[in-house]
C-alpha cells in the first residue's frame, strides 16, 4: 500500500539503511504508517470483533515501524548536520611543530607602512612574513592552487611571458594547475612545467569590445569551478595575463578571501576612487564608503569563497545589464563592491600587482607581480 506522497514506508527505510533518506520520505512513510495502523484498525474490528489478537498484532507491527521511523529521523538529522560542518580551514589550522626559524618580534617590523586593516585582516608587505615558516606550514597539507588566466584575442602575445615567469616564482613546490581561457588554443606556447604543475587550455569564444571580454570572467570562473573543483580545501587566483613575476608569490597570499590594493591609488583618498558611483548600478558605492580600491587583475582566495564573489559579480553585472547598465570599470568595479560589503580575510600589498610604468615607491622593496607596458589601441578591439 502507498500514500498519496507515493512513497513506501519500506522503501524509505531501505533507503534510511543506505544513507539516501531524505525528509520527503521520511514524512511519506510516516503518513503511510499512520494509514496503516488506521486501516487494520478499521478492518480488524468489522472482520472480528470478538478477538483482539489481531487488533494487538497490527498495533504493535504500526508501533516498530514508527519507533524504526523516529530513529531514523535522528540519525538523517544528526547525518545533515555533520555534513553542514565544513572541515578545518588551512587558513585557521597551522601546525609548526619541529620546525625551526628567526624568532618572531612584537616590537620589530616594518614601521613605515600598515600591515593590519581595521577589520583586522593581514596586509601583506615584504618583510612582514617568514617565507621559510610558511611553506613548512603549508606543503605538508598537500594544498592545490588553480589559477586562472584569459588570453582573448591580441592578448595571446602575453601568455609565454606570463607563464614562463610563473614556473620561476608563482607557489614553487606546490601542486598548481593553471587554466588558460582563450579564442586561439593552438597558439597556447609550450612552456616546460615542474612536476605537480600542469595547464589545460578551455576554448572561449572572442568578443568586438573588450568590456565584454572583462565581464564574462565572473561567469567563466563561476562555471569552472562549479565543473572542475568541489573540494573546499583548495585555493585559487584569478590574474591578468598581461603581466610577469618577478619575485615570490606563494603561501604568504593564501586566505578565505583574497584582495590586491591597487598600485595607482594606495597614496589617495578614497573620494578619488574610481568606484561605481552611480546608484541605479549594483556597484555602486556611495560617497564615503569604501576601504581600499582594490585590482580587478589578481585576486583569490578558497574556491568555493571565491565562487561566491563570482556567482554574485556575475549576477549583479546581469542585472544591470537587463538596466542597460555598465558598470565604470566592469567587473572590477563589481569586485570592489563586493569586497566593500565582504571584507577580505587578507589583503595584499601593491608588491602583488605593480605597474611596470611607474617608478617603484620606497615602502615597496620587491615587486612580485607587474602589470607590462603595452599600447591599448593595439591589443583592444575597442578603446
Amino acid at each position: 500500500m502507498r500514500t498519496q506522497t507515493g512513497v513506501s514506508a519500506s522503501v524509505c527505510l531501505v533507503e534510511l539503511h543506505a544513507g539516501l533518506i531524505d525528509s520527503q520520505c521520511l514524512l511519506g512513510a510516516h503518513a503511510e504508517i499512520t494509514s496503516v495502523i488506521t486501516l487494520c484498525r478499521f478492518d480488524v474490528t468489522h472482520r472480528d470483533r470478538e478477538t483482539g489478537g489481531e487488533m494487538k498484532s497490527c498495533r504493535a507491527a504500526g508501533l516498530i515501524l514508527l519507533v524504526a521511523l523516529l530513529l531514523g529521523f535522528l540519525y538523517w538529522n544528526q547525518s545533515r548536520a555533520a555534513a553542514d560542518v565544513f572541515p578545518v580551514s588551512h587558513e585557521f589550522h597551522l601546525e609548526a611543530e619541529h620546525l625551526q626559524y628567526k624568532q618572531p618580534s612584537i616590537l620589530q617590523g616594518r614601521n613605515d607602512v600598515v600591515t593590519v586593516t581595521p577589520w583586522l585582516a593581514p596586509v601583506v608587505w615584504e618583510g612582514s612574513f617568514d617565507p621559510v615558516l610558511l611553506d613548512g606550514i603549508y606543503r605538508p597539507k598537500n594544498i592545490s592552487i588553480t589559477a586562472t588566466v584569459f588570453a582573448v584575442g591580441k592578448y595571446i602575445m602575453f601568455l609565454k611571458d606570463f607563464l614562463e615567469t610563473a614556473e620561476q616564482h608563482f607557489f614553487v613546490g606546490f601542486n598548481v594547475h593553471v587554466y588558460v581561457f582563450t579564442d586561439q588554443p593552438k597558439e597556447v606556447p609550450r612552456v616546460q612545467m615542474a612536476a605537480g604543475r600542469k595547464l589545460t587550455v578551455r576554448s572561449v569564444l572572442d568578443s568586438q569590445r573588450w568590456q565584454e571580454i572583462s565581464a564574462r570572467r565572473m561567469e567563466l570562473i563561476q562555471t569552472l569551478i562549479e565543473e572542475r573543483h568541489r573540494n573546499i580545501m583548495d585555493y585559487i587566483f584569478c590574474l591578468d595575463v598581461d603581466s610577469r613575476f618577478h619575485g615570490r608569490w606563494g603561501t604568504e597570499s593564501l586566505g578565505r578571501l583574497v584582495a590586491v590594493i591597487h598600485p595607482g591609488y594606495y597614496k589617495d583618498p578614497r573620494s578619488s576612487f574610481p568606484y561605481e558611483r552611480r546608484p541605479v548600478s549594483r556597484a555602486y558605492v556611495a560617497p564615503g564608503e569604501g576601504d581600499f580600491y582594490y585590482c580587478g587583475g589578481a585576486f583569490g582566495g578558497l574556491l568555493q569563497e571565491v565562487h561566491l564573489l563570482a556567482r554574485t559579480c556575475h549576477r549583479n553585472f546581469k542585472e544591470d545589464a537587463r538596466n542597460n547598465i555598465e558598470a565604470a570599470w566592469q567587473e572590477e568595479s563589481h569586485l570592489n563592491r563586493y569586497m566593500w560589503v565582504n571584507k577580505p580575510s587578507k589583503v595584499l600589498s601593491p608588491e602583488y600587482l605593480w605597474q611596470d610604468f611607474k617608478p617603484r615607491n620606497p615602502e615597496v622593496h620587491i615587486v612580485r607581480f607587474s602589470g607590462v607596458v603595452k599600447n591599448y589601441a593595439k591589443i583592444r578591439p575597442n578603446v
